[in-house]
């Protein structure tokens, strides 16, 4: 079976909602659900006013080649999270896909241990964190250091 993505879109293959976004101390993270919840359309729904991804962290079928962030055989990002981000929390947190996990599979307890603070939608982001996440930073005179993102 393929693996699961835990940063992954509402509307991909075997979407769940791995857990809810809260705020702890001014920054996100994540409160992990204790039992896999479908991401149905009526769940999604839950969030509004806002997206689903904002209040959501959702996992689904890796994506694999379809994935820029997937070089063939490895999730960068998995290991640029588990690289480049300080541990978040000292235990495992609980977690309803890790045996499917791609992340954990890959980068083992490092990634569950700095996956907890991975939002899949953050609209104040610093250089540091675009650019574990894999998006361009610009640095001309002037500027803020960030690019705006791709759509």
């Amino acid at each position: 079976m393929s693996k699961l993505c835990p940063s992954a879109q509402p509307g991909m293959d075997r979407a769940t909602v791995l857990g809810i976004v809260q705020e702890d101390g001014g920054r996100p993270v994540v409160a992990y659900l204790n039992e896999r919840l479908p991401a149905t359309p009526d769940i999604l729904a839950l969030s509004k006013p806002l997206k689903p991804t904002e209040v959501f962290r959702i996992a689904a079928t890796c994506a694999e080649n379809k994935c820029p962030h997937f070089d063939g055989a490895d999730c960068r990002l998995a290991t640029r999270v588990a690289t480049m981000l300080p541990a978040v929390v000292d235990r495992l947190p609980p977690c309803t896909i890790r045996k499917e996990c791609r992340w954990y599979s890959q980068e083992g307890e490092a990634a569950c241990k700095r996956c907890p603070e991975i939002t899949t939608v953050t609209y104040d982001i610093s250089p540091h964190m675009r650019e574990v996440s894999g998006l361009p930073v610009v640095e001309e005179p002037g500027s803020t250091g960030v690019a705006p993102p791709h759509t």
